[in-house]
């Protein structure tokens, strides 16, 4: 890009309904040489603006071994998701990025894999998981734990299924409690409940936990009681983005810039942040 803020231009390609809030867009660079040629890791984010609304961050859900495109999940909660969600296939939205840090996928391999997510949560985790089950061989055990409130807030149902019917991966799903329907074959209870009944080797396992923040609080507490060292658990606080660039001081915890320095954490950089966090 020759300017800092200057968008470049992608074209919707694909539309997908997750749940009555969430929608999944594919996007494609109109430059067909970006198009080819971009790249990005599990974990990065990026900008994208609805021309006469705004922009806002959104990770990047689609996995960096996927050419030609990219994806990103939208949850409708404000001004530029109600946009992006009033469009349709065609239409121009702009892009920046990618920013940010990534998942230490290096660091992971010939390690146990423990995948913990909530509701959009798991958009993040998306990425880490497809690219990890590209280069299958090179991990160990792969455990991916799934819940939301309801079956209707389950996203990437089709994918949910892939990844429950693969031998190389313990997949388990869940809803809390009332949110099941009548022929749901999941279990039934919060995510930090039902990751108690994994068989899990903390001592050659990475934690990846994405979810709200009161989900994500009582995983890291079982996670520590499982014997999980603070280094091997890993989140991510995009929560608290807004530019991507480390100049509107909205993600800045203490010296730590959100954006610049994240999103992506181990527990043990979160417990060194300042107490206000």
């Amino acid at each position: 890009m020759n300017h800092l803020y200057k968008p470049t231009l992608m074209k919707i390609e694909q539309i997908k309904e997750e749940t009555s809030d969430v929608k999944t867009f594919r996007l494609v660079f109109l430059d067909p040489l970006l198009k080819e040629t971009f790249q990005f890791k599990a974990g990065q984010f990026a900008e994208i603006s609805v021309f006469g609304e705004g922009e806002a961050t959104f990770c990047i859900a689609s996995s960096p071994t996927w050419h030609g495109f990219i994806e990103c999940s939208v949850k409708r909660a404000g001004k530029v998701t109600q946009a992006l969600h009033q469009m349709d296939v065609g239409d121009t939205v702009g892009f920046r990025g990618p920013y940010g840090n990534h998942f230490p996928v290096e660091e992971m391999r010939k390690k146990d894999l423990v995948f913990v997510a909530g509701g959009i949560g798991l958009a993040p985790l998306r990425s880490l998981i497809w690219n990890c089950l590209y280069s299958r061989d090179q991990f160990g055990k792969i455990t991916i734990l799934y819940g939301a409130r309801s079956v209707a807030d389950l996203v990437y149902k089709e994918e949910l299924k892939t990844w429950e019917t693969r031998h190389d991966t313990y997949f388990i799903k869940t809803v809390d409690p009332g949110g099941e329907t009548n022929d749901w074959d999941g279990k039934i209870g919060f995510v930090p409940l039902v990751m108690r009944d994994l068989d899990i080797n903390p001592q050659n396992a990475y934690a990846i936990v994405c979810g709200p923040p009161v989900m994500i609080k009582f995983t890291v507490q079982g996670l520590d009681a499982m014997g999980f060292s603070p280094e091997k658990i890993i989140t991510t606080l995009e929560m608290k983005m807004k530019c991507g660039l480390g100049k509107c001081g909205r993600c800045n915890i203490g010296h730590t810039y959100v954006c610049k320095d994240g999103p992506v954490f181990s527990f043990a950089e979160i417990q060194a942040m300042p107490a206000e966090f």
